[in-house]
C-alpha cells in the first residue's frame, strides 16, 4: 500500500460541504503550547444548518481521536444527531465541524507538506496538545464572524476540547456538553495508547516517521486500531456480538483468525489503515495524553469565572472513562458555582456509546440546548 493513498482521502474530502481555511501565514504562525510555532495551518471544516443574523446559534462540534469534519450526512459520524429535529437541530442550529491540527483528514498534520522542506512533516511536525487543538478552532471561529458559541460539544477527545474551551475561552461560549471524557488521562489510559504506539514503530515500515512516498506501516497501525479498538466496547458488547463463535471459514489448528471477535478486530484494524496516518495517530494520542486540566489547578479552580451551563455526559458500560472521571468534571464545575446537569445513559456498547447511543443523547442534548438558547436572539424555539 502506498503513502499516496492520504492523497486519495483528502481528495474524497474535496466535496461540496468540506469547506477550508487557511491562517497563520509566516511570520504571523500559530504559537503551540510546547514553545514551537506552527504555519501556515490549514483546517478542513463542514457546517450545517444556517448561521442567524445574530450569529447566536453556532454549535461548534468536536470529534474524536480518528473523527474528521464530516459529522453530518451520509456516512456522518454523528450523523443521526445532525439535521431537522434532531439533537443538533439544523432548523435551529448552524452546526461546526472541523478536522484537528495534527489530523489526516485535510487539516495540517504529519502527512502535510513542510514549506521549509517542500516534503511531508513526518516526524518533524510539531508536538501538539488539546490546547493548540482548540486554539486552532477559535482562529476558525474568528472567521466565521462568530463571537460566541450557543454550545461546544464532544465525545472522548472532542469532550477534552470541550473542556479546555471552558477554561481557554469560557467568555466565548454560552454552554457546554462533554461526553465519556475527563479532565486527565490516567496512567491506565496512557498504557493504552503506548502500546498502540510502540506497535506502530515497532513496524519496519514505519521508517523512523519518515514512509512518505513509499510502503505505510500498515501493519502497526493496524494493531493499534485493534488494541485501541477493544477499549471502546464493553464485555457486554463483546459477547452480545460474537459470543465464542468460530469464524466459518476458519483453518484448523493455525493461528489465524479463526473466532469471530478475531476476525472483527482485523477487519476494523485493515479499514483504518486505508483512512488514517500512523504519524497522526502517534500525535493525537500523544496530545491526549499529556491533556491534564489539573496539572497547575486545583478542582475547584479549574472552571472559576464561567457563566455557560454545563451537560455532561456518561455511559455506564464505559470502562476507558469510567464514571468517576464524569463525576470530577461535575465537581469542579460545582465547586466553581457552574450550572451543571450530570445524566448517565444505560449502554452496552461501552465507550463508543457516544457514537452509537442516538436517541437518548438527541433528547437530552435537545433539551438542554433549548434551555441554554432561552433569551439569546435569533435562536428558533
Amino acid at each position: 500500500m502506498e503513502a499516496n493513498h492520504l492523497a486519495t482521502i483528502n481528495q474524497t474530502l474535496q466535496n461540496s460541504k468540506t469547506k477550508h481555511f487557511t491562517f497563520a501565514n509566516p511570520p504571523e504562525e500559530l504559537p503551540l503550547e510546547s514553545g514551537e510555532k506552527l504555519g501556515p495551518i490549514t483546517l478542513a471544516y463542514e457546517t450545517y444548518g444556517e448561521l442567524n443574523a445574530q450569529k447566536s446559534n453556532a454549535i461548534l462540534l468536536l470529534h474524536g481521536l480518528s473523527g474528521d469534519a464530516h459529522a453530518g450526512g451520509v456516512n456522518g459520524w454523528w450523523e443521526s444527531l445532525i439535521g431537522p429535529g434532531k439533537g443538533l437541530d439544523t432548523d435551529k442550529y448552524f452546526v461546526i465541524c472541523s478536522n484537528i491540527i495534527g489530523g489526516c483528514r485535510g487539516s495540517t498534520g504529519p502527512s502535510s507538506i513542510n514549506p521549509k522542506t517542500c516534503k511531508p512533516y513526518g516526524i518533524d511536525f510539531p508536538l501538539i496538545s488539546i490546547g493548540d487543538m482548540v486554539n486552532a478552532q477559535a482562529r476558525l471561529i474568528d472567521h466565521l464572524g462568530i463571537e460566541k458559541l450557543l454550545s461546544v460539544i464532544g465525545g472522548s477527545m472532542g469532550g477534552m476540547q470541550a473542556l479546555q474551551w471552558m477554561v481557554s475561552y469560557p467568555e466565548r461560549i454560552r454552554s457546554a456538553i462533554p461526553i465519556a471524557t475527563t479532565l486527565k488521562h490516567t496512567p491506565q489510559q496512557i498504557a493504552f495508547n503506548e502500546v498502540g504506539r510502540q506497535a506502530i514503530m515497532a513496524d519496519p515500515d514505519w521508517k523512523n516517521g519518515h514512509y512518505y512516498g513509499s510502503t505505510v506501516p500498515a501493519k502497526g497501525l493496524a494493531v493499534a486500531r485493534m488494541i485501541g479498538h477493544i477499549t471502546y466496547m464493553s464485555d457486554v458488547s463483546m459477547a452480545e456480538k460474537f459470543g465464542r463463535r468460530l469464524k466459518e471459514d476458519k483453518e484448523p489448528f493455525k493461528f489465524g483468525a479463526e473466532f469471530e471477535v478475531e476476525g472483527y478486530l482485523h477487519y476494523r484494524g485493515d479499514n483504518f489503515v486505508k483512512r488514517f496516518d500512523a504519524n497522526s495517530y502517534l500525535y493525537i494520542t500523544k496530545a491526549i495524553d499529556y491533556f491534564n486540566l489539573l496539572q497547575e489547578k486545583s478542582l475547584a479552580s479549574i472552571f472559576s469565572g464561567l457563566k455557560a451551563k454545563v451537560l455532561v455526559i456518561f455511559f455506564k458500560s464505559d470502562w476507558l472513562y469510567p464514571s468517576y472521571q464524569s463525576q470530577e468534571i461535575v465537581k469542579a464545575c460545582k465547586l466553581a458555582g457552574v450550572d451543571t446537569t450530570y445524566c448517565e445513559i444505560n449502554s452496552t456498547y461501552g465507550h463508543d456509546a457516544f457514537l452509537l447511543e442516538a436517541e437518548q443523547q438527541s433528547q437530552l442534548i435537545k433539551h438542554f440546548l433549548n434551555t441554554a438558547s432561552n433569551g439569546h436572539n435569533g435562536v428558533k424555539q
